[in-house]
């Protein structure tokens, strides 16, 4: 790993944030000093509560990833992803990697749904939306359409009483250990979570589907992968 070297005395603080913010930049220095160890110390904790966090999926899979697993196998049109916050990037990971394994899926923006995206939905989808807590307004008019549109409706969440989890065909409750995030509200473990459940519903479409290498290789033709691909296979 690179270690950058120290600044010189002219790449300072007041040069990159300007004199207010230098000040308040070193005073939040002076009021918090970790030595180098320190820093290491409470990185790899953090690293351990997450593989700890990712862990606890292994007790909460049960017969509503079954049932997930199914609707998205039997899905005739696009399996289409969505979330907002920190659920947005997972989700479109989510959607990147089903393509990958075999479903065709798309993302689908929250905030655009509401202004004429969600015209995209069509009775032979199924929205799997992400929220944590279920009650985040774009999702859930986005999840309402849905249904209004005749499309199946996935809710991954933790709390299954929530308005998603009502507006849902099915719900996939994962519940993150409450100290995986800092102040239980910075989704960084939880997000992790997400990300892992979505993962295990790639790999087990791939497996039920009998997705190839070879029809792989016709769609990741790019990059590094894509060559290795090319004198693979």
């Amino acid at each position: 790993m690179r270690t950058r070297c120290p600044r010189s005395q002219g790449d300072s603080a007041a040069g990159l944030f300007g004199n207010g913010l230098a000040a308040a930049f070193y005073e939040i220095r002076k009021g918090i000093y970790m030595t180098s160890d320190e820093i290491l110390e409470l990185a790899r904790s953090t690293i351990q509560k997450e593989i700890d966090s990712v862990a606890t999926l292994m007790d909460q899979l049960d017969g509503g990833f079954v049932e997930t697993a199914k609707r998205l196998l039997e899905c005739k049109g696009h399996v289409l992803v969505t979330g907002a916050g920190t659920s947005n990037p997972v989700a479109a990971r989510l959607a990147h990697l089903f393509s990958c394994c075999g479903t065709p899926a798309l993302f689908i923006h929250p905030g655009d749904s509401q202004h004429g995206l969600a015209g995209a939905v069509t009775e032979q989808d199924v929205l799997l939306a992400i929220s944590k807590g279920g009650e985040t307004t774009e999702i859930n008019h986005l999840a309402k359409v849905a249904r209004e549109r005749g499309a199946t409706v996935i809710g991954l969440t933790e709390n299954p009483d929530s308005t998603l989890g009502d507006l849902s065909d099915v719900v996939l409750q994962v519940q993150a250990p409450p100290d995986s995030d800092p102040y239980g509200m910075i989704a960084t473990g939880s997000s992790l979570v997400n990300a892992a459940v979505g993962d295990a519903l790639c790999v087990v479409l791939l497996r039920l589907r009998g997705y190839s290498i070879e029809e792989f290789s016709q769609t990741h033709p790019g990059g590094a992968v894509g060559r290795k691909l090319a004198s693979d296979v």
